[in-house]
């Protein structure tokens, strides 16, 4: 089912609006997550309309334009279609077929009354709007307009930077090794990752999506240490850059990724689930650096890799499409916590009873408070 609100028209420029519907044979598509390359959008109405097959025909004629790192096609149908095989044995990962059988997304991109093919930047932003009644032909149209797309790296006509802030030095060596020491001991378990159901929040295992072992660390004094290292090294300069003041720490993990089983972590956002929404600002210390691969990269803004210094943390924020590519050689050792305030704390609380997981769920006896002792608290942020 879409997760949009119907509108007359999408304006050159503006913001698409984000949706989630199935696909035309397993799985589904979340328009949000395939950020990151320019993206097709055919709305074809009905598949009983005998242009349908005509128009996907020449639309994707040159199948080498479609590149799943490039340029993907995603056709839009307002009604099932009699036969769905020829659609599946089109589908590839860089093309791919869509039901909107309540003509909720068509409405939303004002191709209700007539068929027509969006196309969006890596940002999700429409840059051509193309009918089926097109003066100069719609496949031929969206053809050209196609093959003058540049690389997603030059797509701004200007280079573009992820806005990550990275500081170094937030850990101490000696708290690197101890982190590390403890996780080769104890061992962590499937992370799996956030998904939602019915409004509910539960953790799913899925090794296309996720590959990574976590140990939770509950020693009082252990995240005392942590905790102390953070708000005197790494708060100051979040709220020096990023105009945040966080007040409490949603986990205290570290997290491994192993070469020898494949590790990594399909692009995702860290606040879309019930059970996620009070995230603002992610947060990754890296604890070691003999390791190739299993970098940070925010396909939103191009094909650069990001990376923490040994010690050093990495912090976005948790609305940022990112992903961590596969690790190719040894471990990765990282520290990984979420950042929030007081009004997001409130929402937490309100989100709580939806997380199926109990461990997931706010426990007030492990504190997420930065700020036990307001003395800590710099005197310009006390007032607050």
């Amino acid at each position: 089912m879409a997760t949009i609100a119907a509108g007359k028209s999408i304006i050159l420029g503006d913001p698409a609006p984000w949706f989630g519907t199935p696909l035309i044979g397993n799985g589904a598509f979340n328009l949000q997550v395939a950020a990151g390359r320019w993206i097709v959008l055919g709305f074809l109405g009905s598949p009983a309309n005998p242009r349908v097959d005509r128009e996907l025909t020449k639309l994707l004629r040159d199948t080498h334009i479609f590149d799943e790192d490039k340029i993907i096609f995603c056709g839009i149908f307002t009604a099932p279609p009699q036969d769905a095989t020829p659609y599946v044995a089109m589908s590839t990962p860089a093309i791919s077929f869509l039901a909107d059988y309540d003509g909720a997304i068509s409405r939303a991109f004002g191709a209700a009354e007539m068929p027509r093919t969006v196309v969006l930047d890596p940002m999700l932003r429409a840059v051509a709007d193309i009918a089926w009644d097109h003066a100069a032909g719609h496949a031929e149209t969206v053809h050209n307009v196609l093959q003058s797309l540049p690389a997603v790296d030059d797509s701004a006509g200007v280079p573009l930077t992820a806005p990550a802030l990275i500081v170094p030095r937030v850990f101490d060596f000696e708290l690197c090794d101890f982190l590390v020491q403890v996780y080769d001991k104890i061992g962590g378990k499937d992370s799996g990752f956030m998904f939602d159901r019915d409004g509910n929040t539960s953790t799913l295992v899925d090794y296309r999506l996720k590959r990574r072992n976590d140990l939770s660390i509950l020693v009082p004094d252990l995240r005392e240490t942590i905790r102390g290292q953070i708000v005197r090294r790494l708060v100051p300069a979040i709220e020096r850059f990023f105009q945040f003041s966080p007040t409490r720490m949603d986990r205290y993990i570290v997290a491994c990724y192993d070469s020898a089983i494949g590790g990594y972590f399909y692009r995702h956002r860290d606040n879309d689930n019930v059970g996620a929404q009070h995230r603002r600002f992610a947060v990754t210390i890296n604890l070691n650096k003999d390791y190739d691969g299993c970098d940070l990269v925010f396909p939103e803004f191009g094909r650069r890799s990001y990376r923490a210094p040994h010690g050093g943390a990495i912090v976005f924020s948790c609305g940022a499409l990112h992903q961590v590519t596969p690790v190719r050689r040894g471990k990765r050792y990282a520290f990984l916590a979420f950042l929030y305030g007081e009004a997001d704390a409130a929402l937490r609380e309100r989100n709580d009873s939806k997380i199926v997981q109990s461990e997931f769920r706010y426990s007030g006896a492990m504190s997420d408070r930065l700020f036990p002792d307001d003395a800590e608290r710099p005197l310009e942020r006390r007032a607050g």
